[in-house]
């Protein structure tokens, strides 16, 4: 982009641009669910004012910085569980380390873990995300593969196992299933790794 196209029609880039470095800021400190229900508003906004800048100017311009933004707020919904994870670790992983650190050891051979992240609807079940410290990288070909199943450390099933840096994951459990508490996949009977790749 030019500085000579930015200058002739600002808009059509700064406003994408900025929306998306905005989601971003808010998938670092905002809730899950109103993240992602303020960021696909504001695509719909910033959408539409595209779409009318290219109308009445009859310019490009406009029209590329709506394919653009469109590609890349696409990729972002696609991938929202890892882009937010990512985003929040690289703003609050000094603060949660220290947290699970300080934790002792597991009898029952679990990994050290605390909280992470968490989402829900009334009626719809609460989903919750947890930050593990793995200090054998067992986690890393589940994360590479995308696979869900049961993995040794964990106490279940889980959905998702995402890669933040060596030895730490964030472990998305399935709906209403927490550390400890069960309450619909019973952790006997499965293999790591056997559950199909997502």
């Amino acid at each position: 982009m030019s500085a000579l196209a930015l200058r002739r029609n600002p808009v059509a880039w700064l406003l994408p641009v900025c929306t998306i470095l905005g989601a971003l800021l808010l998938f670092s400190f905002g809730s899950a669910d109103v993240a992602v229900i303020l960021y696909v508003c504001a695509i719909a906004i910033v959408g539409l004012i595209l779409l009318s800048d290219a109308i009445v100017s009859r310019r490009r311009q406009p029209v590329w910085a709506l394919i653009f933004f469109l590609a890349v707020s696409a990729a972002i919904l696609k991938n929202y569980s890892a882009v937010r994870d990512d985003c929040r670790w690289l703003v609050w992983s000094h603060s949660y380390k220290p947290r699970v650190l300080a934790q002792r050891d597991s009898v029952a051979n679990e990994f050290k873990h605390v909280e992470w992240d968490g989402w829900g609807f009334p009626g719809a079940g609460d989903t919750t995300v947890y930050l593990v410290f793995d200090p054998t990288d067992a986690l890393s070909s589940a994360a590479r593969g995308h696979l869900s199943g049961k993995f040794p450390g964990l106490p279940c099933e889980v959905d998702v196992v995402h890669r933040l840096e060596s030895h730490w994951y964030a472990v998305r459990f399935y709906t209403d299933d927490q550390w400890g508490q069960r309450a619909a996949f019973d952790c006997t009977g499965h293999s790591p790794g056997s559950a199909a790749a997502r």
